[in-house]
C-alpha cells in the first residue's frame, strides 16, 4: 500500500486538499496541517498538527519547519502531495529529498498567477499542476484539468 503525506495550510488549502480525498483510495494517507480540530475531517487517518506560520512571522516559521521535517521524516511518504502553501513547500522539499514523489496543485485561488509557494517547488516537484489552463506553461505548472 503506497504511503501518502497529504500536508497544507488551513481554511482553503485545507479544504482543497481534501476535495483530492478519492485520488487517494487504496493508500495510506498521512495528513498534516495546522488545525488540530481538523482531524475529526479525517478520521481513521494519521494525522499531525504543526504551527501555524507565514514567511512574516519568523520565529514561528522556523518552529514549523521543524515540525513538518520531523514528520516528512517520521512517516517517510512515498508520495507527498500539497495545495499550499509554505508547509507544502518545505514537505515537498524533504520529501525530495528522501526520495519521495511529489506533487503540488497550486491553489484554485491563483486565478491571474501561480502562487509564489508554486514558483518555489517548480525545481523539485515531479508533479506542478494549476487549476487554470490560462496558467499553464511548457515550464510549468501543467493543467490537466480542474478538478475542485
Amino acid at each position: 500500500m503506497k504511503k501518502i503525506l497529504a500536508i497544507s495550510s488551513g481554511g482553503g488549502h485545507w479544504v482543497q486538499l481534501l476535495r483530492l480525498r478519492s485520488a487517494f483510495e487504496g493508500c495510506d494517507v498521512v495528513y498534516a496541517t495546522v488545525q488540530s480540530s481538523y482531524a475529526e475531517q479525517v478520521s481513521g487517518s494519521r494525522f499531525y498538527q504543526f504551527t501555524d506560520a507565514t514567511r512574516w512571522s519568523r520565529w514561528a516559521l522556523l518552529k514549523m519547519v521543524f515540525q513538518v521535517c520531523l514528520i516528512v521524516v517520521r512517516e517517510r511518504p512515498e508520495v507527498v502531495i500539497s495545495t499550499g502553501a509554505a508547509p507544502g513547500v518545505v514537505a515537498l522539499r524533504v520529501g525530495k529529498l528522501l526520495g519521495a514523489k511529489t506533487v503540488w496543485l497550486d491553489s484554485v485561488a491563483n486565478v491571474e498567477q501561480v502562487s509564489l509557494s508554486g514558483l518555489r517547488v517548480r525545481g523539485f516537484a515531479d508533479l506542478w499542476l494549476t487549476q487554470w489552463e490560462h496558467l499553464a506553461t511548457d515550464e510549468g505548472p501543467r493543467y490537466e484539468g480542474g478538478v475542485l
